[in-house]
């Protein structure tokens, strides 16, 4: 039960992002096959949607915002305050305990503030790093499913389908991504 009571936000949240997956999903795949019919194409099984391009960029279009949101909410809260916020600095103090450089001679510190240099570096900015990598990922995730998405629909209408590089111009891209 301890385990449970120290992971519960994480359990939780991860909870609600198996029923969010799921939802969409199925919903996902009742809209997709309702186009199939629609264009005079095959619908498909759960396990065949998921390696759609349909599903794809739904997925990774909602994720890419997110990762973007989230990397220039926390790069962000380093320069600019909100006065009255618990997530941002205090405007009227000059330093705060979270701007002094981390103690290498501390017992319990870190092994990359011990290594300092470049590990430390890293280390220090390693939320930020992660978050733009995942937001890079998530963008051309979302840009693979929708092209492959796109390009079937193409071939179903007896149309010329598209590359990546004349795809990341179209605006049908660009408008999926700035929706989000």
């Amino acid at each position: 039960m301890k385990w449970f009571r120290n992971n519960s936000l994480s359990i939780v949240f991860f909870l609600f992002f198996l029923l969010s997956i799921v939802g969409q999903s199925i919903t996902g795949l009742k809209e997709y096959n309702n186009e199939m019919k629609e264009e005079g194409g095959q619908e498909v099984s759960m396990r065949q949607y998921f390696s759609s391009g349909h599903f794809i960029e739904a997925t990774f279009e909602n994720w890419e915002s997110e990762f973007l949101q989230m990397a220039l909410y926390v790069v962000l809260t380093m320069f600019l305050f909100q006065k009255g916020s618990s997530e941002s600095k205090d405007p009227d103090k000059k330093e705060e305990e979270v701007d002094r450089e981390p103690d290498p001679k501390k017992k319990h510190s870190p092994w990359p503030v011990k290594k300092g240099g470049l590990i430390l570096t890293l280390y220090k900015h390693s939320l930020s790093i992660a978050l733009f990598l995942l937001f890079f990922v998530s963008f051309f995730a979302h840009l693979y499913g929708s092209l492959k998405d796109y390009n079937h629909h193409q071939l179903l209408k007896g149309l010329p389908t598209e590359t990546a590089s004349e795809f990341i111009g179209d605006s049908k891209f660009w408008f999926e991504s700035f929706q989000n």
